[in-house]
């Protein structure tokens, strides 16, 4: 196939390196010759053109894309609720209907005469962009997510920014809780995945860390934060991951505007501890703070070589794959393999061990 027009879309929650992608994929494209768009805020720039003052779609050139690679967030702007093949669609009488809208995206891009789509996001994204690949488009999908839950990929960019953040605010509590002989709960995003809350656990030598995939006994983590009292270390840190849950019991969500997501574990596990130890207990949500701001320098190399590699992949006729890190090279994922299952930490991984050798609680 030639390609001569090829467009961009960024979809799911922001990350630090989606900037960095766009600029990489902008570059490459034109050096090749081909013209490059950027559809806003996922698919809706398609899907909702005439209600965007620019018609939904954003010409991508050299000069547009300069000087964006060090920025948080994304030029394009995203969302995480416009997934076409289950679209909510608001009817007549008020209520909302779930329809497949998939044909008007096919639609627009054949108007739009875009001959490729470099989509980048995480796990939705990479699904919804398997599903367009059925519909005959030419799909790349690049790895985004601060969770580092895509399987297929050693890493992907955001994450190293998101760890870097939570460790500088756990060193920060460091010095709080001893002045105050406190145990400071740090609660991290990461949704059923807990390699934000380890990594940073681990490098911000936290001495609790609760995560997903290790049910926790509370009476374990008291027993940690009593043996420190013990030993006049009259503080603890613990490092949370918002979609960790005690043995037995389930995952802690909060309800806004009828959506219900991950969080409120912090709070949780620092009710439930106040009566077991004699400490005072504060508790840190992180949120979106770990979405903000500029990608570290790991993130933006590796959101230029991704980008660069989607362009190259295009070039080689590939389709339905996705751009993966397997040190010290990137590779090609197909789509359905890389959403086939989400990346969880090893329960007896090398870090896992590490945290317990260094006498780490592990909440077993």
């Amino acid at each position: 196939m030639s390609i001569k027009k090829i467009a961009i879309t960024t979809g799911g929650g922001d990350a630090p390196g989606l900037n960095g992608v766009i600029r990489a994929v902008t570059l490459a494209a034109c050096r090749r010759g081909w013209e490059c768009v950027g559809i806003r805020h996922g698919f809706d720039g398609i899907l909702h053109a005439d209600e965007f003052e620019d018609g939904g779609t954003i010409a991508l050139t050299p000069s547009r894309v300069r000087g964006i690679g060090h920025l948080g967030g994304t030029i394009l702007g995203t969302t995480n609720r416009g997934n076409p093949f289950s679209y909510r669609v608001a009817l007549p009488d008020g209520t909302f209907e779930i329809q497949n809208i998939s044909d008007r995206l096919l639609k627009g891009f054949q108007d739009l005469e875009i001959d490729a789509l470099v989509a980048i996001g995480g796990d939705g994204t990479m699904e919804i962009a398997c599903q367009v690949a059925e519909l005959g488009i030419t799909v790349v999908g690049v790895p985004k997510t601060i969770d580092n839950d895509l399987d297929g990929t050693i890493a992907t960019f955001g994450f190293d920014t998101a760890v870097s953040f939570a460790t500088e605010a756990i060193d920060r509590l460091h010095t709080t809780g001893a002045s105050h002989n406190r145990v400071m709960i740090v609660e991290v995003m990461g949704r059923h995945a807990g390699w934000i809350a380890l990594e940073a656990g681990l490098a911000g030598s936290a001495d609790v860390i609760l995560i997903p995939e290790i049910p926790f006994d509370l009476a374990k983590v008291a027993e940690k934060v009593n043996q420190r009292n013990a030993t006049n270390r009259n503080f603890s840190i613990i490092s949370v991951a918002e979609g960790a849950l005690p043995i037995g019991g389930e995952a802690s969500y909060r309800t806004t505007g009828g959506i219900a997501n991950l969080g409120g574990l912090g709070e949780w596990v620092a009710e439930n501890l106040r009566p077991l130890v004699p400490n005072q207990i504060r508790t840190v949500v992180l949120g979106h703070l770990l979405r903000g701001g500029s990608p570290s320098s790991r993130d933006r190399l590796l959101a230029l070589r991704f980008g660069t590699a989607a362009v190259r992949a295009l070039e080689a006729g590939k389709k339905g794959v996705m751009v993966g890190l397997n040190p010290p090279e990137i590779h090609y994922v197909p789509l359905e393999e890389a959403t086939r299952k989400m990346k969880l930490v090893p329960v007896d991984c090398d870090m896992i061990q590490t945290a317990e050798d260094l006498g780490t609680c592990m909440g077993r």
